[in-house]
């Protein structure tokens, strides 16, 4: 089976539920509090996994109860994590960094604001050679902006030069070096970061700017759907599945997760994706449509949840709502 390694944040997230967001100095009480493994890497990783993926998780954690909690669920989610290191292995002098923390208010409509402490996910300044050999046995490599863009970019290499598919959610947007988005097969931005990409407001328009020169585009609208577009032209628009929203943090995550573990289940095994010129590595718009209608299915079941990972759905629960 096809692996997909993902190259991204692990964090703690933290989150509090509350009626509204509070005023600058205000104290408010909240209604509900968890602790929940995520951060945008491990969330793509649990969502694709959910899947039936064969799924290689790598960043980096501290020596603290958050990063041993990741692990654990990980491990739980069959997940491979020898590529998760740990801040105790980091020479620089960055290496008493701890686990990533995410604090996240969720109001009671489902909309949130987030504030990301880094915390070792900064410390991860360059891969190991166990990481570079599991992005070289991979078919298709996720990546978020919540590393470091050197590690991003030395990621990207590796899977260019492996033939390996590259797949990138571009949060947060930050300045990416000449060249970066060539090495990039899939481009997963919300409408809003597709906006500030490419400084054009009409997701349409963004969507046939950021699939030029052969690459494969879908801005997604929330309850409007998502715009599909390849080598600068729009396919189509996804409509999206109606549902009562509870809390969208992980809505996201848990489309491209799905989106690229629906596009490994159905690529060959053993695939190389720069060896196929056809369709951004062989990929065709019917598979693409395919696994973009799993994807919205699966990411209308997590904004119906609560919560991060906990909120994704497994391979039987969106089978069945296809069915």
């Amino acid at each position: 089976m096809n692996r997909i390694a993902v190259l991204g944040s692990a964090t703690m997230d933290l989150i509090v539920r509350q009626a509204r967001l509070p005023r600058p100095g205000e104290t408010m009480s909240g209604s509900g509090f968890s602790a929940v493994p995520g951060g945008a890497g491990v969330n793509q990783a649990v969502a694709a996994a959910r899947l039936g993926a064969v799924v290689d998780f790598l960043g980096m954690v501290g020596e603290d109860v958050h990063g041993a909690q990741l692990r654990l669920v990980l491990t739980r989610e069959g997940i491979d994590h020898e590529g998760l290191e740990s801040t105790s292995r980091c020479s620089s002098s960055s290496s008493s960094e701890p686990t990533g923390t995410a604090h996240i208010s969720v109001v009671d409509s489902g909309e949130n604001a987030i504030v990301v402490v880094s915390g070792a996910n900064a410390a991860l300044t360059g891969l190991s050679r166990a990481q570079h050999d599991t992005i070289e046995r991979a078919a298709f490599l996720v990546l978020q902006c919540e590393l470091p863009v050197s590690v991003l970019t030395e990621g990207l290499a590796a899977a260019r030069s492996a033939g390996a598919f590259t797949v990138l959610a571009p949060a947060p947007v930050i300045a990416l070096p000449d060249g970066f988005l060539d090495l990039v097969d899939l481009i997963v931005p919300n409408q809003h970061e597709a906006a500030a990409l490419t400084g054009e407001s009409d997701p349409v328009r963004a969507a046939e700017l950021l699939s030029a020169g052969r690459t494969w585009a879908i801005v997604t609208l929330g309850a409007e759907g998502a715009v599909v577009a390849f080598d600068g032209a729009v396919l189509g628009l996804a409509p999206a599945r109606p549902v009562q929203a509870v809390d969208r943090a992980a809505v996201g995550d848990t489309f491209v997760g799905v989106l690229v573990a629906r596009l490994a289940a159905g690529a060959p095994r053993g695939w190389a994706g720069r060896a196929e010129p056809l369709r951004a590595g062989g990929i065709t718009e019917a598979e693409m449509i395919d696994a973009v209608r799993w994807a919205t299915v699966a990411a209308s079941v997590s904004v119906s949840r609560p919560g991060g990972t906990t909120s994704m759905p497994t391979l039987a629960e969106v089978a069945a709502i296809l069915a």
